[in-house]
């Protein structure tokens, strides 16, 4: 018995530029059926929204070329060849001094491709192309530990809400498209990665300090108990979010979706997803519109980081992969440190 027929690759215009749609029947979403045509349409129904979290930023692509619960990799480098010529990309450094050339959309036509590519999630710097090396973005993520959930989550992005208020930041939330929540901040491209990890852990201990029963800054989970952590190393070089907009890799097909702070609390995360989230956007407008209007100065939070410094708090652990910082604590489970005080 023959097969069923493959649907036939479509030729597709975006911005002015012609993107290929392969194997459009390819089912990337198994448990909700939306398959690889769905997820480029999602992509170009939200392109407002999207290409305001990716515009002018190098992106690691998280592909999924047969979809979820399939071969799945991340994609920093764009390759050399058999690429669109319009596509652009940007030289970002990692922490080992090793380059990468990312894809950096101009504008949909490099979402559409990335899509057609297999992209599921994507993945930002905190940068720009004409500042690779300062963050214009600061982001807080507010991870639950097990034991907590989402609601707790929210109670501790509305603690940070009070909190940036009386510093006269504005912070933009966003559902992680799990359990979690981000809250953004468009900050000035003048301080380095690490001046603002040092500024996010300056602003996560405050807020532990003000809510130490619901947020923890412990790096290591033995220490976390059931608190929701906030990962300030987010914000150190080569660690990036899902963006706003981006399609998550699990298989509810859930999106990372921009929220106003008000209905934050009565938000349910699985609601948001790849067929419900087009239409909320067209009718209500993205949440995030205006987060390019005013970049926030952190030199408080530096100031702060200076307080806590004094006080004997110094910096704290970097990722496993990352490499050893002056001034860092050992990178070693309290329960195994033997030179720990008992």
């Amino acid at each position: 018995m023959a097969g069923t027929a493959k649907a036939p690759a479509a030729e597709v215009e975006v911005a002015g530029h012609t993107v290929r749609l392969s194997s459009p029947d390819r089912v990337i979403f198994p448990e909700r059926g939306f398959t690889k045509a769905d997820v480029f349409g999602y992509y170009l129904a939200v392109g407002d929204g999207i290409m305001r979290a990716l515009r002018d930023r190098p992106t690691t692509l998280q592909r999924f070329p047969d979809g979820i619960g399939g071969e799945a990799f991340f994609q920093k480098r764009v390759p050399a060849r058999g690429v669109p010529p319009w596509l652009t990309t940007a030289r970002i450094t990692f922490p080992s001094g090793r380059t990468a050339d990312e894809l950096c959309p101009a504008d949909l036509a490099h979402v559409a491709w990335a899509a057609q590519m297999g992209t599921v999630v994507f993945h930002p710097w905190p940068v720009r192309a004409g500042h690779v090396d300062h963050p214009d973005e600061l982001r807080v993520d507010l991870d639950p530990q097990p034991g907590t959930d989402f609601a707790d989550a929210v109670a501790a992005a509305t603690e940070l809400r009070a909190l940036l208020a009386e510093l006269g930041a504005t912070g933009w939330p966003k559902t992680s498209g799990g359990r979690g929540v981000h809250v953004y901040l468009r900050i000035a491209p003048r301080w380095t990665f690490t001046e603002v990890r040092r500024a996010t852990i300056a602003l996560a201990r405050e807020l532990e300090r003000r809510r130490p029963d619901l947020v923890t800054t412990a790096w290591w989970k033995e220490e976390r108990g059931e608190r929701v952590f906030v990962d300030y190393n987010q914000m150190a070089r080569d660690r990036t979010i899902a963006c706003a907009y981006s399609l998550r890799a699990n298989a509810r097909a859930t999106v990372s979706t921009p929220v106003t702070w008000d209905e934050l609390p009565d938000v349910d995360p699985d609601e948001l997803h790849l067929g419900s989230v087009p239409a909320r956007l067209a009718q209500r407008g993205d949440p995030h519109a205006g987060i390019d209007d005013a970049a926030w100065d952190i030199t408080p939070l530096l100031e702060w980081a200076d307080r806590d410094a004094a006080a004997g708090q110094g910096d704290l652990p970097y990722p496993p992969d990352h490499p050893k910082m002056p001034g860092e604590p050992k990178r070693v489970q309290p329960s195994k440190d033997r030179d720990r005080p008992r």
